[in-house]
């Protein structure tokens, strides 16, 4: 007796053994398989990539730190210097040196002398030279006055002894111009230069000259200032500040300075010229401080006492020929005797008076007397 029918188709057999019966496909289902991939392996992954896109960003400033640190070390460029629109005052004594060169061109410049005055002034090049080139020319060239006039001008004086000059051999500066009076020769003249600065090349200082040289006056000289010395005396042979100062020139100009230190005080340092310029002195006068001269002095003060001098003397040259010098000298008491402390580079100026006192300021107490 067959088995009656259930109602429920039984599936057929497939044929390929690789396709995968319906209890299996179900299984999938249920294991959760989609599209090939499993949602709990793509969960895995979608965590995995979102802990690595946390990781990156958490760890994003330490690799920007990292490639910064990584970059290669370069110096960086050196600012550009600003080039000064104004040379420093330092730059007078360029133009000295520039007027001073400019000067001997133009006292010895002639016909056809134009183009080297033209190098220091260029509008000298449309001159016209009178004389003969080199005929006179400026020697013993000596700045002996500078001024600024402006940020970047200079006017310089140069004092020059000009030789060769006559009165057919002074030039010209314009054409149909006139010749000059007769000139001394070897005179001393004084001409004045104005120059401008500006910035060169290589941070040196460039300069050209304003305008031709203009002879001026000698400058003014100035009024001797009071010394702190006396009256000049003879040097007496019996006073011991005789003694010291001959003694001690004689070793510095006659010896070359052998023996110069038994006559110098402790911690004197002092070089004599050498060779030797002089085969002898004579001190003639000195003036000492504080003293107005005529005293007789025969005595040393005591230890430590300073007295500054102004000694005179005639030097004798090798070739027979004296000369007078004049120098200022420090001297130092030690035991019963005068030694040099300082051979001083100038005289001694005496000190300006003080300043008078402002009205309304109180003066010294005093005590009034009965």
């Amino acid at each position: 007796m067959s088995p009656a029918p259930t109602g429920r188709r039984q599936p057929a057999p497939s044929a390929d053994p690789h396709t995968p019966t319906v209890h299996e496909a179900e299984a999938k289902q249920e294991t959760g398989w989609v599209g090939g991939w499993s949602t709990g392996a793509q969960a895995n992954s979608t965590a995995l990539l979102r802990w690595l896109v946390w990781a990156l960003i958490a760890l994003g400033p330490l690799l920007g730190t990292l490639a910064y640190l990584s970059v290669p070390t370069t110096s960086p460029a050196p600012a550009p210097k600003n080039t000064p629109s104004t040379p420093a005052a330092s730059g007078g004594q360029g133009a000295a040196g520039f007027a001073s060169l400019f000067l001997a061109a133009y006292l010895s410049a002639g016909r056809g002398d134009e183009p080297e005055l033209a190098a220091y002034y260029p509008p000298a090049g449309n001159l016209q030279l009178d004389g003969v080139s080199g005929r006179r020319r400026g020697e013993q060239l000596t700045v002996v006055r500078l001024r600024q006039i402006d940020t970047s001008v200079w006017s310089v004086t140069v004092a020059a002894r000009v030789t060769g000059a006559t009165p057919s051999a002074t030039p010209s500066m314009q054409p149909g111009a006139s010749s000059s009076p007769a000139t001394t020769t070897g005179a001393l003249r004084y001409f004045q230069v104005p120059v401008a600065t500006a910035p060169g090349g290589g941070g040196a200082t460039a300069y050209t000259a304003l305008a031709l040289p203009a002879e001026v006056a000698a400058p003014e000289r100035a009024t001797t200032p009071e010394l702190v010395y006396g009256a000049m005396h003879p040097a007496l042979p019996t006073d011991p500040r005789t003694q010291a100062v001959t003694s001690f020139l004689t070793a510095y100009l006659t010896k070359a300075g052998a023996e110069l230190d038994r006559y110098l005080a402790p911690g004197t340092r002092l070089t004599a010229p050498s060779p030797a310029p002089y085969a002898g002195i004579a001190v003639d006068q000195f003036a000492a401080e504080g003293e107005s001269g005529g005293e007789l002095v025969v005595s040393v003060p005591g230890d430590g006492t300073t007295l500054r001098l102004l000694v005179t003397l005639r030097a004798t040259g090798r070739d027979g020929v004296r000369l007078p010098l004049t120098y200022a000298l420090t001297l130092k008491a030690r035991a019963d005797r005068w030694e040099i402390a300082s051979l001083d580079g100038a005289p001694a100026l005496t000190p300006p008076p003080p300043a008078p006192v402002a009205s309304g300021t109180p003066g010294p107490a005093t005590t009034p007397t009965s």
